[in-house]
């Protein structure tokens, strides 16, 4: 161990542990980033967590804090130092009469949700999947697929963060407001989250059931009922076939009624898509057979397919990821919605203007030998003023990427990489991809792989986005929880500071993705 790091530690005349160990290889759930932390810490209590901060603070140390590294970015990685909360993970409280529940940051919402079972009580709304640390959740604005429901943070009440002199902070709408919106969103960059306060709900069951339809309906339903049919809605839309599945789910008092499942269900399906995907990285043509293969042996080649179950929440509103990805999700109006994915169409599909599909895309750069693995999740929330459950302004973030003044779209343009390999078509695709989502009045989604930085974030949030870095740097000032993923999307241009990580390589690595090293302390 470092000789500084050792001394801070014979300094303290206390007994709270600090447990960190050296060679620890962090990677991103998707394997896209790999970094080497000095030393990996697993704290157990909040006196252990304000001992690592305070210890690292004297030590010029960064610390980024991370969970099961689910964003494929690189935004937890760090070759300072790397706090993981998966075992401060304990719920403290459920108020079985309000609903109120009271946890610590770390725990997974996988095992939330299954503790909350045992008191009667679910999670409102829950994003794709849920592995995800609560606090790694609601700090990078993790959201459902609902109008009823806005961003995961619209339930909580009330936080606990740890800031960089090593005290903790309770922040909520009435307490402090300007750092609980700021702390909701925080992108790591304001301190520990240490414990969450929420408003749970009573557990319910969900009847859902999944169509399959040519894009062309979705588009005329879009401004009828497609997004209000039922609570929850979402679709994915595959642009080679012109095609989608609208998934809709409602509240229910049925018996539960699993999915069925056929045999291309499992192994035989992961493996034969999966072989596919990783032949047309030689073979991109083959792309768009591969999609219309897939999307019918998974769902049905037949317009009209359906199928359904009953699931607990919990369940029902999951997806399997499936395969290492990269994601650019941004969030556009709701209305715009149509003219987003015709758009897209136009440009990916090369579409002639004789074609009853064409739209002018405009998008200014050429599709010509492109071809892409283009499923588009589809999803919607409401954290506008409208929306009942976010009409108090105090809980609102800063950097709430959603439209402020109506219901949102989130376009997920996501790219499966077959055994850990880049498709070849990344940096083209999402290059057009944002440009479009920028055009239409678009903001990206925190966690993903998106390249828009600098000014053009500035544009997007404003005043927003200056608040925030008052109340980061106001609790901050030295940079402490300050990365080089930081520096890029949301800090002003300018010295950097004293105890900030600057990144100073990456290297790629076949089959690991890109491995990050940065260096701290480099600001004075």
């Amino acid at each position: 161990m470092d000789p500084s790091i050792a001394s801070e530690l014979a300094k303290c005349a206390d007994d709270i542990p600090f447990r960190a160990v050296r060679n620890h290889v962090h990677t991103t759930w998707a394997k896209t980033f790999l970094s080497r932390p000095e030393l990996y810490l697993q704290p157990q209590s909040l006196a252990e967590i304000e001992k690592i901060v305070k210890i690292a603070h004297k030590c010029r140390r960064r610390i980024a804090t991370t969970g099961c590294g689910h964003s494929p970015s690189s935004l937890t990685c760090t070759s300072s130092w790397l706090v993981n909360l998966d075992k401060y993970n304990r719920i403290l409280s459920v108020d079985t009469a309000t609903g109120v529940v009271v946890v610590q940051s770390g725990i997974r919402l996988y095992a939330l949700c299954e503790e909350l079972e045992k008191y009667g009580f679910a999670m409102p709304n829950l994003g794709s999947i849920n592995q995800q640390s609560i606090a790694g959740a609601i700090s990078t604005g993790t959201h459902g697929s609902s109008l009823r429901h806005g961003l995961m943070s619209e339930d909580v009440l009330s936080l606990r963060i740890t800031i960089a002199d090593g005290t903790t902070k309770l922040c909520s709408p009435e307490r402090n407001p300007e750092l609980f919106r700021a702390s909701l969103l925080s992108l790591g960059a304001l301190g520990v989250v240490t414990e969450i306060t929420f408003r749970a709900v009573p557990a319910f069951t969900l009847r859902w059931q999944q169509v399959i339809d040519a894009d062309v309906k979705i588009f005329n339903a879009w401004e009828k009922d497609l997004w209000t049919q039922t609570e929850f809605v979402r679709v994915w839309w595959y642009p080679y076939t012109r095609r989608a599945v609208v998934w809709s789910a409602e509240k229910t008092d049925e018996p539960l009624i699993e999915p069925k499942v056929s045999y291309y269900d499992g192994t035989i399906g992961y493996y034969v898509y999966h072989n596919l995907l990783y032949i047309s990285q030689f073979f991109p043509r083959i792309l768009p057979w591969v999609e219309w293969f897939v999307f019918g042996m998974q769902y049905g080649f037949q317009n009209g397919t359906t199928s359904s179950a009953v699931q607990p929440s919990r369940k029902a509103l999951l997806m399997n990821c499936l395969y290492s990805q990269f994601v650019n999700e941004w969030a556009i109006p709701l209305h715009r919605g149509p003219e987003a994915l015709r758009r897209l169409s136009s440009w990916l599909n090369q579409l002639p203007s004789s074609d009853p599909d064409y739209v002018p895309h405009n998008i200014p750069f050429h599709a010509g030998g492109l071809y892409v693995h283009a499923p588009v999740e589809v999803r919607v929330s409401d954290t506008s003023p409208s929306n009942p459950k976010s009409s108090t302004p105090n809980s609102r973030p800063y950097l709430d990427p959603t439209v402020e003044d109506g219901p949102t779209l989130y376009l997920n343009a996501t790219l499966y990489r077959p055994y850990h390999t880049d498709p070849p078509c990344r940096d083209r695709y999402y290059e057009a991809f944002e440009w479009l989502m920028r055009d239409i009045g678009g903001r990206p989604h925190w966690a993903k792989n998106f390249e828009t930085y600098g000014p053009a974030i500035e544009d997007m949030y404003g005043d927003h986005l200056v608040e925030w870095r008052q109340v980061r740097e106001s609790v901050d000032p030295d940079g402490m929880f300050v990365g080089a993923w930081h520096r890029r999307h949301v800090l002003a241009s300018g010295p950097h500071l004293p105890l900030e990580e600057v990144e100073v390589k990456r290297e790629d690595k076949p089959r690991v993705g890109v491995v990050f090293e940065g260096a701290v302390g480099t600001g004075q």
